[in-house]
């Protein structure tokens, strides 16, 4: 199951009205880094399937969204829950790493 794709459009509902948390990684088709995290993402999504919902969103086909949560450089990867940023993460981090920001927000 690969991550989905959100836009500025169904941002709200996919992500912000979610009963799970949702992690979105925010990503451009030109970005080296976002390239290299795709695949750990995707394994993320298998991994976390019913506990937490793993979206991607292009920052280049969807301006409004990346700009109200202040993204200037990716990947930025956010934890949503309830609605809420809990956890921010930029850059091409290690797997471990997002496992336990994901972690965290599962308690």
């Amino acid at each position: 199951m690969a991550a989905c794709k959100v836009t500025d459009q169904d941002f709200e509902k996919e992500v912000l009205q979610s009963s799970i948390p949702v992690l979105v990684d925010f990503w451009a088709a030109w970005c080296g880094p976002c390239r290299a995290i795709a695949p750990v993402i995707d394994e993320l999504a298998e991994e976390y399937a019913g506990k937490v919902k793993v979206c991607k969103m292009n920052v280049d086909e969807n301006p409004v969204t990346p700009g109200k949560y202040g993204i200037r450089a990716i990947p930025t990867l956010i934890v949503f829950k309830d609605g809420q940023a809990v956890e921010t993460i930029v850059g091409a981090v290690s797997k471990a790493t997002l496992t336990n920001a994901l972690n965290k927000v599962l308690g």
